[in-house]
């Protein structure tokens, strides 16, 4: 038994919502009691800090260990020189984000509160609740989750999530009072009209990963700003999300309880470049609103008939030298010189 177990039926009683994707999404997860111990913690409320040299220390003093993470670098030495030089643009990791950050998962926590909380979210009786309500078999799944920090500069930008992710999930336990109007909290994301075409790719592409794209392909329909709020769902082809962080983090650092249940098979997925995907390089345009009353721009590859069946086309589309064959249901299903 575990002082946390309220939180499994929580989730199991929790509705789904549709917007923007099939998601679930509880406020005030934990019980206002638990919350405030939480966020008043050693591990979580660290003392402000003069530089970030003093905030490494404290953190590693506290439990923390810097990660291999996306959208962040391991070399601390790196990512100070790049604070240091006012955070210039960096392309160099990811061609889709303007820089990077640094992401520290608390592995021995200090207090027993903190302890039994990491228990609790890595136990089989959580991962269980978890893969049963998104219709999992936990014993096809590779469990990972812990407590972490999110320094200045960390940013994803919108994805869907690899095909490999069955579930994940993320719980704001920020410290502070403002931690809300902060700049560093997730964006749950559509596609843009004239960029829909690209998840019905990735739906009839099954064996292509799907991949980070461009902040201007997509549109922000709501963000995870509340303290004490989970978000969870299982990846698919329109679970667009998003983070950049901007902020201040020696006063206070993002902090959540993120995890996921990853399936054990490793298909082995080709992949596609975000800008192999795009086919809206000039102007798209809706089918039949071409350059007179009467034109329609014809798309030039198959990629970009499969807009045109969607609703949207280009004035001028690059070849491709891999043409999409569709099935009956007039999606791209495989590029023809794929290997299986």
């Amino acid at each position: 038994m575990s002082r946390f177990d309220y939180l499994i039926e929580k989730i199991a009683k929790a509705p789904f919502q549709d917007v923007p994707f099939k998601h679930i999404e509880i406020k005030d997860f934990f019980n206002s009691d638990d919350f405030q111990e939480i966020t008043s913690s050693a591990e979580v409320d660290l003392e402000p800090a003069e530089s970030d040299k003093d905030l490494f220390e404290s953190l590693f003093k506290t439990g923390y260990r810097i990660i291999q993470f996306p959208g962040c670098v391991t070399d601390k030495d790196e990512y100070m020189e790049w604070r240091k030089n006012g955070k210039p643009r960096a392309r160099k990791y990811q061609k889709t984000t303007e820089g990077f950050g640094m992401t520290l998962r608390l592995t021995e926590p200090t207090s027993p509160l903190m302890t039994e909380l990491r228990d609790f979210f890595a136990s089989e009786t959580f991962n269980q609740a978890l893969a049963g309500k998104f219709d999992l078999d936990l014993d096809e799944m590779i469990v990972d989750n812990g407590i972490q920090k999110y320094l200045d500069g960390y940013e994803i930008s919108p994805h869907p999530d690899n095909r490999r992710k069955a579930c994940t999930f993320m719980v704001n336990i920020n410290s502070g009072t403002r931690s809300e109007v902060r700049n560093h909290h997730t964006h749950y994301m559509k596609f843009k009209e004239s960029y829909q075409y690209v998840p019905h790719f990735w739906a009839g592409n099954p064996d292509i990963q799907r991949c980070w794209v461009p902040w201007d392909w997509c549109e922000t329909v709501k963000q995870q700003t509340e303290n004490n709020s989970i978000v969870l769902f299982s990846p698919n082809d329109f679970s667009l999300h998003a983070v950049i962080a901007d902020y201040d983090h020696l006063s206070g650092q993002r902090t959540q309880i993120y995890g996921n249940l990853f399936s054990k098979e490793k298909p082995n997925y080709s992949h596609q470049s975000w800008k192999r995907l795009d086919l809206v390089t000039e102007k798209v345009l809706p089918v039949g609103q071409g350059k007179t009353p009467n034109s329609k721009p014809k798309p030039k590859t198959q990629l970009g008939k499969l807009a045109a069946k969607l609703g949207f086309v280009k004035t001028s589309i690059a070849t491709e030298k891999k043409k999409p064959k569709f099935n009956k249901d007039e999606r791209a299903i495989r590029p023809r010189n794929q290997k299986h």
